[in-house]
């Protein structure tokens, strides 16, 4: 089934069309769909290894061979046999008498531990007045205590944890096709478990039903009462009192006040005490590292870092002798509830409301029903962590110090430093603790996070969006190529079975952004939509980037390399003949990766600039993109028998390169390459570059937009009119896939740090004016055509 891809459809056909899809899907393209059950591949790669780097012993100690061959459990398959009764009405009643049948351990909160803890102590200390009473203080204090522990949790309460089991059970069958989990990574973490520490699990965010799936799954496995850490603005009070019952922890508004406050002291030393308690019972703790979903704004949440800051200090301070951290992963076919495209926080979810949205999403994915892949990380030490991260950290400079003098041509040499860039807000039991400590959360949850999203599965619907986008002719053979070029990065994928039916599958999910017509001989047609829908399908392809990332980012650099050399549209041929130095290409990848935001890139802050270029160098030349120019009477570059290694070289900490290895660092840098002439090599080079092309060319258009820009404004203000040029330039080139509004504010994000727009105080509050640097058109154009040399056409 060789199918043909298009940009648009033709408007003189569309009425015609239109009756023929319909004719089409209601003819058993999307109807008579098998079921496709993921992960029945016997050899896929095992991900979600920890740092070997940072945790070496957790590393070693907490993985086993054998778990590699385990397979794939489907959660929220419940029968007969998962129960300890039989016959007709056990059949009839299994999901309830499943329920009955978890485990739940007694999960009790312990106020009056709370108020004995010393930070407590220490601040009731500091708010007893001159010639105040004994008993007046402690009574005082003892009730706000208790009503800050009131807001942030409540006792779990086991018959409504049985009954909302039961009705999470029906509810995902209803929604989901499946839910698969991994057995070797819940060995994994049951062994950690059993070792004594309690359990973290830091997870990303990809759906609201995250925070309902995940207790669940832990819940069924046996894992006990998951407690979560969930956003106290997303929720009602009457359901945030429900939810509380439930095992959700809700932050106590209190702690965001300022250090000098005396109830945001109390609050932030309440919060601390109870989950050093929390941790000293064993019960596992749930926090979200990235901000809900269809929030606009930076990809690494203020609320998990608030959470994760008094974890880190209950193992510092000794309270618990360690914590095993497990980065939690979720991936969906498709996310049931879309991200909204305004800048606008979503109103509270109440009961009603909740109610309402949980019958609408049933009425509207009737007929959907999506995979979903669960993936729990190998587990590892925070003692271990924190003792080894420190002499990880290295000198940094702000964006505008890196790369506004090369952009503007004042200068051509390139910092040999890290770039600092922190776009998530400081809460306040963050900014409470030491400066030190602050780097050391943020660093983490960084890492944690590089992790999570390492480990997640790329899914079906993904592979199709980024085959429709980057407009490849022959879907079933690209899918598979794709599929197998996924899986030898070191990615997994969310699926298995036959390919004609994995294609129907995703294609009958995302029938909405796609348009599928006969043509002659049996063939069909698939046509991406245009407009909106190209934006849809480029948030889906966005998944596929981390498994492509280093080639991506050498791909562009490579670009940009030629750029001045050979024209944009010129044969592959002549592009090959090119002579591209190894001094040349570093200089380009870190241009790229200093230009790139933090959110996208995730680079494990343990690893320097130099080792992710050399593994951007290295991952060309294995993905045969580049091949080794040889010259005549040099050493063959895979000649390493006659090389000279000092002792202090062989011995060298990773990432730690000194002066002293220069004359082998300037050996390395007198290679040169070439493209290679295999004859798949032009169209993958291609697919690396248009990887990143939607963020790149918003970033281009943002250039463009600033001589357009009723300035000063807002962060939101210049966000919404970029998005709104955004918008206006996609009806007319019809490039929509930068038309979103997390590409809008990343792109203001960076200019500012830029120092394009500089911040100044106002009655109204900040605002961003234009910098006199970049108020000349010469300027302007400069950082245009900076930007655009790493994007190719």
């Amino acid at each position: 089934m060789d199918t043909i891809l298009g940009a648009r459809l033709q408007t003189q056909q569309r009425s015609s069309r239109n009756g023929r899809e319909t004719s089409l899907w209601s003819s058993g393209l999307g109807m008579k769909l098998e079921a496709v059950t993921p992960f029945l591949g016997k050899y896929r790669p095992f991900v979600g290894r920890c740092c070997q780097t940072c945790t070496p012993k957790s590393w070693e100690s907490l993985f086993h061979r054998s778990i590699m061959d385990l397979g794939f459990c489907n959660v929220i398959l419940v029968k007969e046999e998962n129960t300890r009764f039989r016959g007709w009405l056990v059949r009839r009643l299994c999901y309830f008498l499943w329920s009955l049948e978890r485990h739940i351990p007694p999960c009790w909160d312990t106020p009056q531990k709370v108020m004995e803890s010393t930070r407590v102590q220490k601040v009731i200390s500091g708010w007893a007045p001159a010639g105040a009473g004994e008993g007046q203080v402690p009574s005082r204090v003892k009730e706000e205590v208790q009503r800050l522990l009131g807001h942030m949790q409540a006792p779990p309460r086991p018959f409504l944890l049985r009954l909302f089991s039961w009705a999470v059970l029906r509810f995902l069958n209803c929604l989901l096709l499946n839910v698969q989990l991994h057995q070797g990574h819940l060995r994994m973490v049951r062994k950690a478990a059993q070792a004594g520490s309690p359990l973290v699990l830091l997870s990303t965010h990809k759906s609201l039903l995250d925070g309902i799936l995940l207790p669940f799954v832990l819940l069924s496995q046996g894992l006990g009462v998951l407690r979560v850490a969930w956003d106290p603005h997303t929720c009602s009070p009457i359901l945030r009192a429900l939810l509380r019952k439930l095992g959700v922890l809700f932050l106590p508004p209190e702690t965001n006040l300022s250090l000098d406050s005396s109830e945001g002291v109390l609050a932030r030393a309440v919060v601390h005490a109870a989950v050093e308690q929390l941790l000293v019972s064993g019960q596992p703790l749930l926090i979200f590292l990235e901000e809900p979903p269809g929030a606009q704004g930076p990809r690494l949440s203020a609320l998990g870092q608030a959470w994760l800051a008094p974890v880190v200090q209950a193992v510092q301070v000794g309270a618990v002798p360690d914590a095993m951290l497990v980065p939690v992963a979720v991936t969906y076919d498709l996310v049931p509830d879309a991200p909204r495209d305004t800048f606008h926080a979503a109103p509270p979810l109440g009961l009603w409301t909740g109610a309402l949205a949980v019958l609408r999403s049933l009425r509207g994915w009737c007929g959907r029903r999506v995979c979903v892949r669960v993936h729990l990380a190998q587990p590892f030490s925070l003692q271990e962590y924190t003792s080894n991260a420190r002499s990880c950290w290295g000198s940094r400079q702000t964006l505008e110090q890196l790369l506004q003098p090369i952009v503007l041509g004042h200068s051509t040499v390139v910092p040999d430093t890290e770039k600092e860039q922190e776009w998530t807000p400081v809460s306040g039991p963050l900014l409470a603790l030491k400066e030190e400590d602050q780097l050391l959360v943020r660093r983490l949850g960084r890492h944690v996070l590089n992790a999570s999203v390492a480990s997640s599965a790329v899914m079906s619907t993904t592979i199709l969006a980024s085959l429709l986008l980057f407009k490849h002719q022959k879907l079933l053979g690209e899918f598979s190529w794709l599929t197998e070029e996924t899986l030898l990065r070191g990615f997994d994928v969310g699926f298995s079975g036959q390919l004609r039916c994995l294609v129907q599958h995703a294609l009958s999910l995302l029938r909405a952004q796609v348009a599928v017509l006969r043509v002659h001989r049996g063939d069909l047609l698939v046509i991406a939509r245009p407009g909106p829908g190209l934006a849809h399908l480029a948030h889906l392809s966005a998944e596929l980037v981390p498994a492509f990332l280093s080639e991506a980012v050498g791909a562009c650099a490579v670009r940009a390399l030629l750029a001045g050399r050979v024209p944009p549209e010129g044969p592959w041929e002549l592009q090959g003949v090119e002579l591209l130095s190894q001094n040349e290409l570093y200089r380009q990848v870190l241009l790229l990766l200093h230009l790139l935001p933090q959110d996208l890139l995730l680079l494990q802050p343990c690893r320097s600039s130099y080792c992710y270029c050399q593994e951007v160098l290295d991952r060309l030349i294995q993905c045969g993109l580049l091949v080794a120019e040889e010259t005549p009477g040099s050493r063959l570059a895979c000649d390493t028998g006659r090389q000279r290694l000092s002792g202090k070289l062989l011995w060298k900490p990773s990432g730690d390169f000194s002066d002293s290895d220069s004359d082998e660092f300037a050996e390395a840098g007198g290679r040169h390459f070439r493209l290679s002439q295999q004859s798949h090599c032009p169209d993958f080079f291609l697919f690396l570059c248009r990887l990143l092309s939607p963020l790149l060319k918003a970033f281009a258009q943002a250039a463009a937009f600033l001589p357009r820009g009723q300035l000063p404004d807002t962060e939101l203000g210049c966000a919404d009119q970029l998005l709104q040029f955004l918008q206006a330039t996609a009806q007319e080139d019809g490039f929509f896939e930068c038309a979103d509004p997390s590409l809008a504010i990343r792109a203001v994000w960076t200019f500012r740090d830029l120092g394009v727009l500089q911040q100044m105080p106002s009655p109204a509050g900040p605002m961003l004016h234009l910098s006199p640097t970049f108020a000349s058109r010469d300027s302007q154009e400069k950082l245009e055509q900076f930007i655009r040399q790493f994007i190719c056409g």
